[in-house]
């Protein structure tokens, strides 16, 4: 089956959809995917053109997503993640692996003349475990109820910190042919997190204007997505075309809000729209 697909679509805009949520029909339904599998597909994204702007910008969405010899390969925003313990075909499920990704929050024009004037920020690149355990069978017999968590390292030099990502997804199908995806999303950053991406320096105010700001660590942000995925010969269990389109708001807090990267360019009110396609083999 595809639901693979369309939690991968919405793991690759940014949201950090468990795997267990693709085995909503999986356990029960011998499909496309009851084995190894590779999905590919492509998008196209708006959102904002850093976390906290207010300037919304069109970014390319890739997927690549798969199964092999019992190991999953799903993605992540801007990155990958590996689960390494096949759930059951009945009953709770676990997730135990390792996620990677690339951050490339102010690596580029921000569309901020102002921000773009504090410099361009390293790419960071995060790596560490992912953790996470899946209900399936709540309200009937194809969905599932997931909680994961990412406690990710910088490990490339950028702001040498970690950050660590919660996340409560709900996945159903609505009819053979249609998927809808429910997640809960939250991030957490240490002090050299929070310094890197929210602080204003003495040098960076003297040069842009903004107020010196010093930041800390704490949840910086927290949003809901919804993604409906759409089967384009309605059946979700035996691969090939589909297209997705997802939704979400995200609401920057603590420092990720009162930081004038926010409080005075941007807004702490975000939100993201994506639309794709995509097929599996």
């Amino acid at each position: 089956m595809k639901l693979s697909f369309f939690v991968g679509a919405a793991l690759a805009v940014g949201l950090a959809v468990p795997a267990a949520a693709q085995d909503a029909r999986s356990r029960t339904d011998e499909g496309k995917l009851s084995g190894d599998y590779l999905a590919v597909g492509v998008g196209a994204g708006y959102g904002p053109s850093y976390e906290g702007s207010d300037d919304y910008v069109v970014f390319p969405v890739p997927l690549v997503q798969g199964r092999f010899h019992g190991v999953d390969i799903n993605p992540r925003g801007g990155g990958l993640a590996l689960d390494f313990i096949p759930d059951p075909p009945n009953g709770v499920g676990f997730n135990l692996g390792v996620a990677g990704k690339v951050r490339l929050t102010r690596t580029h024009d921000t569309h901020d003349v102002v921000v773009n004037r504090l410099g361009e920020l390293k790419t960071a690149i995060e790596v560490g475990p992912t953790v996470g355990v899946s209900f399936p069978h709540l309200l009937n017999p194809y969905d599932t109820l997931t909680f994961t968590t990412d406690v990710l390292w910088d490990v490339g030099g950028a702001y040498k910190g970690m950050v660590v990502d919660p996340l409560v997804s709900y996945s159903t199908p609505l009819s053979r042919g249609i998927l809808a995806n429910l997640s809960l999303n939250a991030e957490w950053g240490d002090r050299k997190f929070a310094h890197y991406y929210y602080s204003i320096t003495p040098a960076q105010s003297a040069v842009s204007g903004l107020p010196v700001f010093h930041a800390g660590s704490g949840f910086n942000k927290a949003g809901a997505r919804l993604l409906l995925g759409i089967d384009l010969d309605g059946d979700l269990t035996n691969g090939g075309p589909a297209i997705f389109v997802l939704g979400g708001y995200t609401r920057q807090l603590g420092d990720g809000k009162l930081t004038p990267l926010t409080s005075i360019r941007g807004s702490a009110d975000q939100f993201l729209g994506a639309v794709g396609v995509g097929y599996t083999f």
